[in-house]
């Protein structure tokens, strides 16, 4: 294989954000609608709250589903390279979510609307678990060792800029219809939106050129590995346990800030679904500014310090996260979600680099989406249903900030723990 003409590294990276955003915005859109439309129109036989767990639980598949997809387009992505596969997990994403948009519900088809639901989910699943690896190598193989954290974090902050524009949609259809019309037939109009979405994805990620450093590595090893996922696990079993310890907090956090904080405000503090969205989305802003940043600073002081102060400070925080939510005060409320998400990008901004910095260039694909997708079907799958368990059994939000708490100091000890890995020549990587 020859190398092709490269790419200007900004294309690269406007490639990559603009993907992964529309990919989490498909992907988030579904948490969304969980916590607020779909426990009352898939799940109406049961009250709000065990609507809303049976919601959370199909939720939770996506998850499931996600290391699947990681482990397949690794494998793929490992041995015929990144960009392809990128395309593909754009269209499988956007095929199933504007097919949820479509769905009829319980009231329509019986038991069959939540069975297509959960079979639609697993489709969302197995795309973005391989998008991530895809996107954050694109940025990170294209660029340079001395600001690949600051390159390598614009896939990362897709994720907020897709929740952002999630929650912004819903809370735009939500302000504008009555709660009968929103319930009818409002909801769909996001989901169905994401086939422009895709075109627009596709159209951008058509002009970016593979990454040379994998077309160099497979011109240098003549035939590619055969089983990638295991030659990962048998020669970085470490590394995995590292990414893993990273993402732990990390991913709890996120779904407790954005997924679950969404219930907790409408179902027990008692709040509007608008105020709960404007929330989410002045803090999903917050963090889409604060990813890259804390990435540019990892790349002057090292991902250590920086993810560490993440993990420990959104521990401390998580312990006034629920007193603010439910306060009552729309200042108070805005305030627990625009500290948290803040100090959760600390974390995610290194990540990318950190991550895709512990494994060599022949089996990065197949690491990286390994490391960061396995976490995901305990860790974040999990977090909103074992956080609407605990508040159910206990009435209280304390157990949910310990759990929180626990799981960040977990990340931020792994973080100071691991070795530094800012500023190495990712070609060296053996």
């Amino acid at each position: 294989m020859t190398l092709g003409q490269a790419t200007p590294l900004r294309r690269v990276v406007m490639a990559s954000l603009i993907g992964t955003t529309i990919e989490w915005y498909d992907f988030f859109l579904y948490g969304s609608a969980a916590a607020l439309v779909f426990n009352r129109l898939f799940f109406p036989s049961y009250d709000p709250l065990t609507g809303t767990l049976l919601a959370f639980a199909t939720y939770a598949l996506g998850f499931v589903a996600r290391p699947v997809g990681g482990i397949v387009f690794g494998h793929f992505g490992d041995r015929i390279g990144r960009k392809r596969l990128l395309m593909l997990s754009l269209v499988l994403m956007g095929v199933a979510t504007v097919l949820i948009g479509l769905l009829p519900t319980y009231g329509q088809i019986g038991v069959w609307a939540p069975i297509l639901l959960i079979l639609l989910r697993l489709v969302q699943g197995f795309a973005v678990g391989g998008e991530w690896g895809g996107a954050v190598l694109m940025a990170a193989e294209h660029g340079d060792a001395a600001r690949r954290g600051f390159w390598a974090s614009w896939p990362q902050a897709g994720v907020p800029a897709g929740n952002l524009l999630a929650a912004g949609v819903l809370a735009l259809m939500s302000g504008v219809q009555t709660e009968a019309d929103f319930l009818a037939w409002g909801w769909r109009v996001p989901f169905v939106l994401s086939a422009v979405l895709v075109l627009v994805g596709w159209y951008i990620r058509n002009r970016v050129a593979e990454s040379r450093l994998f077309q160099a590595a497979l011109d240098e090893a003549e035939i590619p590995p055969k089983l990638p996922a295991i030659e990962v696990i048998r020669e970085r079993p470490r590394a995995i346990l590292v990414g893993a310890g990273l993402r732990w907090g990390e991913n709890i956090s996120y779904y407790i800030l954005t997924v679950f904080s969404l219930t907790f405000l409408v179902d027990v503090a008692a709040e509007t679904r608008g105020l709960a969205l404007r929330a989410l989305l002045i803090g999903a802003a917050a963090q889409f500014l604060a990813i890259p940043f804390f990435a540019f600073l990892s790349d002057r002081i090292g991902r250590r310090p920086v993810y560490a102060f993440g993990g420990i400070g959104l521990a401390v925080w998580s312990f006034a996260l629920f007193p603010l939510l439910g306060s009552g005060d729309q200042l108070s409320i805005h305030l627990a979600l625009v500290v948290g998400l803040v100090l959760h990008g600390a974390m995610y901004g290194p990540q990318a680099a950190f991550i895709t910095e512990l494994f060599p260039t022949r089996i990065r694909y197949s690491g990286v989406s390994i490391a960061y997708q396995l976490t995901s079907i305990l860790a974040g799958s999990l977090a909103p249903i074992i956080a609407l368990w605990l508040y159910r059994e206990s009435g209280s939000a304390m157990p949910v900030s310990i759990y929180v708490g626990a799981s960040c100091a977990i990340s931020g000890v792994s973080a100071l723990l691991a070795r530094e890995t800012r500023g190495l020549e990712l070609a060296a990587i053996q």
